[in-house]
């Protein structure tokens, strides 16, 4: 399996590549669109087919480049189901398995964040957890129709179960970590050790967060793909 983790610095976005080495099938997850130059080159550059575009969720922080991938490279745009994209090739349902060549991509839904929200576990080893579960952290639930009682049992029921050495590779990251272990959360992560149900709601209703900065623009661009004048 090729394996590579990118990231956008103006809004501390990763977005994942993913491909089959013998294959040279791939599929990329949350691109930005800043940043479909660079990830178009990397793509062509190690000789692979982009055949699916994969979204864990309609992101509230930065546009996608989805759209504009599709456009130059064919590729299929694959959101959670329940999305508001009218504009997706496809609709991913919890447990769906897709798979580029012999490499599998299973959807883990994970609400919370938003109501429409995927981890995807690749090749059973690699788990991309979107906005629900950070490196030591957690994204959040105060906008979006986020559920802060659904992020908890999402995370502690659905990811927490996967093995203590599945590797945990965030869509956001603020502090310069890269990659964790579902052990290393369920010891250390302090949105969730020593807190049950309820603490959690509690505290995550108390944030008093700012909005991100692009919100405005990105929620209704990202229901298009990317594909607005603004974002163009």
């Amino acid at each position: 399996m090729l394996f590579r983790q990118l990231f956008d610095y103006e809004t501390w976005t990763y977005s994942y590549l993913i491909a089959d080495e013998a294959t040279r099938e791939a599929a990329l997850v949350d691109s930005v669109l800043e940043q479909v130059d660079r990830d178009g080159q990397l793509i062509e550059e190690l000789g692979l087919k982009l055949r699916y575009c994969l979204e864990t969720h309609v992101h509230a922080d930065h546009i996608t480049g989805a759209g504009k991938l599709r456009e130059r490279t064919g590729c299929q745009t694959l959101v959670p189901e329940n999305a508001q994209v009218d504009c997706a090739d496809g609709y991913i349902k919890d447990g769906e398995v897709i798979h580029v060549g012999s490499i599998p991509i299973q959807a883990i839904a994970t609400l919370g964040h938003t109501d429409s929200h995927m981890a995807f576990l690749v090749n059973g080893t690699h788990l991309l957890t979107g906005d629900s579960l950070f490196i030591r952290g957690c994204g959040r639930t105060d906008f979006q129709s986020g559920d802060a009682g659904a992020m908890y049992d999402a995370v502690t029921q659905r990811l927490f179960t996967l093995p203590d050495t599945t590797l945990v590779y965030p869509g956001h990251d603020y502090r310069g970590h890269t990659v964790s272990t579902i052990g290393e959360e369920k010891r250390f992560n302090p949105r969730f050790v020593g807190r049950d149900r309820q603490q959690f709601i509690e505290f995550m209703a108390n944030l008093n967060l700012p909005d991100p900065k692009k919100i405005m623009e990105a929620v209704p661009a990202n229901q298009q793909c990317g594909m607005v004048a603004a974002a163009v």
